[in-house]
């Protein structure tokens, strides 16, 4: 971090008068980040930007706070306007980074590449390897799915299964999701959705089985350690419980459909703290279609002590999804308890 510099121009009437440099805002600008005020640290770092425009220094900081809260495309700006007059080498992980949370995996492993290739060992080299490993997992398992994915078929059943299994319709779920692992066998997905809904539907051993069967065929499986967390805390088996938790807080995938699995699964095992800012983190355009983003990000909020958050979520949910209606909200639920 920088020093603050003082600049005093004189003395009158026994006051100091104090001009700030882009120092001084930018130490408030990460002063305000660290303590995770981003709108009071995006104020900062703009006015130390406007004082100081050529300080790359300053621009990356302010783009990783557009980072932190999902504005991708605005980080990505900042970035590319530094790289056209300055070789700061750290703006290409930056990019990688925003590109692997806006879904663009080529771009994400273009940049990363290109970091590593300038500076093997610099500060960032880690988190890049990590990054390029992300990638070639998820491309990996997107392989067996991408032809199924352009059948309409498969789509429709897509769509039924999600509308039940957000709705929390298990037995509704449970007969498609069987149809479709016969049609579709190599579909992971269905395998792992319909584990939660026979759990659901009242028939735990059966679906922690399977699911523990799954996970030896792939320990990494981060559906498998989500369910599988849900489910011992369920049945209050906490020591299993606490060994899948712990797996999960330790991971921060790329997509969003996979932030948002874990975030559902911190709420819904009580890890509101955690959850929170998982859910905050969000990028709300790819989520909003599920009624669960918007019931269990409600519960955290409440339960963090963040109860005028929570009603404008629930508010918005409700709007978004009507059915939430027929739900609790999580004052309600106090109150009558």
């Amino acid at each position: 971090m920088q020093h603050v510099t003082n600049n005093i121009n004189g003395k009158q009437n026994n006051v100091l008068p104090f001009i700030p440099e882009g120092d001084f805002y930018f130490t408030k600008g990460v002063e305000a980040f660290q303590k995770r005020k981003f709108d009071i640290a995006v104020k900062w770092l703009k006015k130390a930007v406007e004082k100081k425009p050529s300080d790359a220094l300053y621009q990356c900081q302010l783009s990783i706070i557009y980072t932190e809260i999902g504005s991708y495309h605005a980080a990505n700006q900042l970035l590319t306007n530094v790289l056209q007059s300055s070789e700061y080498v750290d703006c290409y992980y930056l990019l990688a980074n925003n590109y692997a949370h806006l879904g663009l995996l080529n771009d994400a492993k273009k940049y990363a590449d290109l970091y590593l290739e300038k500076e093997p060992e610099g500060d960032f080299s880690e988190e890049a390897f990590r990054l390029l490993e992300l990638i070639n997992i998820e491309d990996d398992e997107d392989i067996d799915d991408w032809e199924l994915e352009d059948e309409d078929e498969l789509l429709i059943y897509q769509e039924t299964v999600f509308y039940h299994m957000e709705n929390m319709e298990w037995d509704k779920a449970i007969p498609v999701l069987e149809e479709m692992m016969t049609l579709f066998p190599e579909h992971k997905m269905t395998k792992h959705d319909y584990t939660q809904a026979l759990f659901f539907s009242g028939h735990p051993e059966e679906a922690i089985e399977m699911e523990l069967t799954m996970l030896k065929e792939d320990p990494n499986s981060l559906y498998s350690h989500t369910n599988l967390a849900l489910f011992y805390y369920q049945i209050g088996a906490q020591e299993e419980y606490d060994l899948h938790i712990q797996t999960l807080l330790n991971v921060y995938p790329i997509h969003e459909q996979q932030k948002l699995r874990i975030a559902v699964t911190l709420s819904r095992t009580g890890e509101h703290e955690a959850a929170y800012p998982r859910f905050s983190s969000l990028v709300k355009a790819k989520v909003k279609g599920h009624p669960s983003y918007f019931r269990w990000y409600t519960k955290s909020a409440y339960y963090i002590g963040e109860q005028e958050k929570a009603t404008v979520i629930w508010q918005e949910g409700i709007k978004k999804h009507p059915k939430l209606t027929k739900e609790e909200a999580p004052w309600e639920q106090s109150s009558r308890n």
